[in-house]
């Protein structure tokens, strides 16, 4: 008699080694432990127009399981999504993001992982105590599984070993004002001397590339203008400040990520050091992918993020990027806001806070545009799921394979619905992607095997995640609440 499952989903297509075809998933113990191709009749699927087309083939029934989940003709298994750029603000701003709202938002849009940045919470996550912080605030209320990116601030230089030994990820920097006075930027021995640091436990940087003597330059009065918003942080703003990280990566050896990549002007900056062997990673984000400068309206500052939305030339520039491999990783960066922030300044968008919530919509929005450019919807989810797991060191993560976590999504990628802000699952209903028409519905999401709701009453099965060979850090203390306001990210 076949072995039984806890679980196992029928799907006449899911993504497989990064190759569409029917197959059954069996999850024993939180973990998928067989991968059977699926039997019977017909052709199996092959690659249509959206990458995850092409006739059907009956899925086989040779796996036994406690339960048993068939997907319909129209859905795609495929592997939940791992968002390694999440600002969830809590504690000390969950009026703006919270556990709660940010990973239920986060299991509507196919997120089974998120890795939440050190700002913009107070305090911020510099220290292992603010860590535990975060943990003991997280761990009651987490729909999904959580992991934590540590701050490199001037104040705790010298010190990061501690917060990698507690289990962050790696280290996010800024070189640039931050837009909260707790989280201070990195001048450019203070970069000198993070990538020093790291380097010296193997560890990664993540950067937020905007050189502030650039920005300072092209400083202009707030307006409604996006124009001048844009011109205000122009392209060698992130030029320059890449310059310098990669200077610095080439004189230490470390390794070091570069955060939300905007402008296309610094991919041959990249693409140099990258060639010569240097360990720089490289991401985007949906907005930049899906959003022009074109389509920004006089003063619809729910657009407005830093480094910011620019031209459709430069947006085509993106994905060719992608398409080469000079971007690695495809992540929200989501940060939301109250709508009045949002809204500061009656739209001046020097006045209004720089953030855009993605969670929800990001793969549904990527996915869209990618389909309208012939792109497959595997390379959508390597760039989504994949990637980001293996940019996070999250081994366990972001595959459908034996010995990986059943975190798994049932996606209906031809399915179509309209975003509306007011019915998004984050905490404050603002979204640069109201009233858009967007391809590809989530229907189903399992998190180790067991599935998750996204109804206000649903219990919290998610876990809090920590660097593998790190411990979980000491004690988690007491939540320390507190309140200020940014103008930027």
């Amino acid at each position: 008699m076949p072995e039984q499952h806890d679980l196992v989903i029928r799907a006449a297509r899911a993504l497989v080694d990064g190759r569409w075809g029917p197959a059954e998933v069996g999850v024993r113990d939180g973990r998928i432990v067989t991968v059977a191709s699926g039997t019977g009749t017909g052709t199996a699927p092959g690659r249509g127009p959206t990458g995850a087309g092409g006739a059907e083939r009956e899925v086989g029934t040779a796996l036994v399981g406690a339960r048993t989940v068939t997907l319909a003709d129209d859905e795609v298994l495929v592997p939940g999504l791992v968002d390694t750029h999440v600002h969830v603000n809590e504690p000390g701003r969950t009026h703006w993001e919270g556990f709660a709202s940010a990973t239920r938002a986060a299991a509507a849009g196919g997120v089974t992982t998120l890795v939440d940045m050190p700002l913009n919470s107070i305090p911020p996550t510099t220290d292992v105590a603010a860590l535990a912080t975060k943990r003991a605030c997280a761990t009651p209320q987490v729909r999904v599984d959580v992991a934590f990116w540590g701050g490199a601030v001037p104040g705790n230089l010298g010190s990061l070993r501690a917060l990698h030994d507690a289990g962050v990820l790696g280290f996010k920097a800024f070189l640039a004002p931050s837009g909260v006075d707790e989280f201070a930027h990195l001048g450019h021995a203070d970069l000198d001397r993070a990538l020093a640091e790291v380097a010296a436990f193997d560890g990664l940087l993540l950067v937020h590339a905007e050189d502030p003597a650039v920005l300072d330059a092209h400083a202009t009065p707030g307006r409604q203008d996006y124009a001048r918003f844009v011109g205000s942080r122009p392209d060698a703003a992130e030029v320059a400040a890449i310059e310098r990280l990669v200077d610095g990566v080439r004189r230490t050896g470390a390794r070091a990520h570069v955060l939300h990549l905007s402008s296309a002007a610094a991919l041959p900056v990249l693409r140099a050091a990258r060639a010569e062997g240097l360990p720089i990673t490289v991401e985007t984000c949906p907005h930049y992918l899906t959003i022009s400068a074109e389509q920004v309206p006089e003063g619809g500052t729910q657009f407005k993020c830093c480094p910011p939305i620019r031209d459709a030339a430069n947006q085509d520039a993106l994905w060719r990027a992608l398409l080469d491999g000079d971007v690695d990783v495809v992540v929200t960066d989501h940060s939301p806001s109250t709508p009045d922030l949002k809204a500061a300044g009656g739209g001046d968008f020097a006045q209004a806070w720089g953030g855009i919530a993605g969670l929800q919509t990001g793969l549904a929005a990527v996915w869209t545009e990618a389909a309208r450019r012939g792109i497959g919807l595997e390379r959508v989810l390597g760039w989504m799921s994949g990637g980001p797991a293996r940019l996070a060191g999250l081994g366990a993560k972001g595959r459908i394979a034996v010995g990986a976590d059943a975190d798994l999504v049932a996606f209906a990628p031809d399915a179509e619905r309209t975003v509306h802000a007011a019915e998004l699952l984050h905490r404050n209903p603002v979204s640069a992607f109201d009233g858009r028409r967007l391809r590809g519905v989530v229907r189903g999401v399992w998190l180790r095997g067991e599935p998750v709701g996204t109804g206000p009453d649903e219990p919290a099965r998610g876990r809090l995640l920590h660097r593998a060979g790190a411990g979980a850090g000491p004690p988690a203390g007491p939540a320390t609440p507190g309140h200020a306001i940014g103008t930027g990210r």
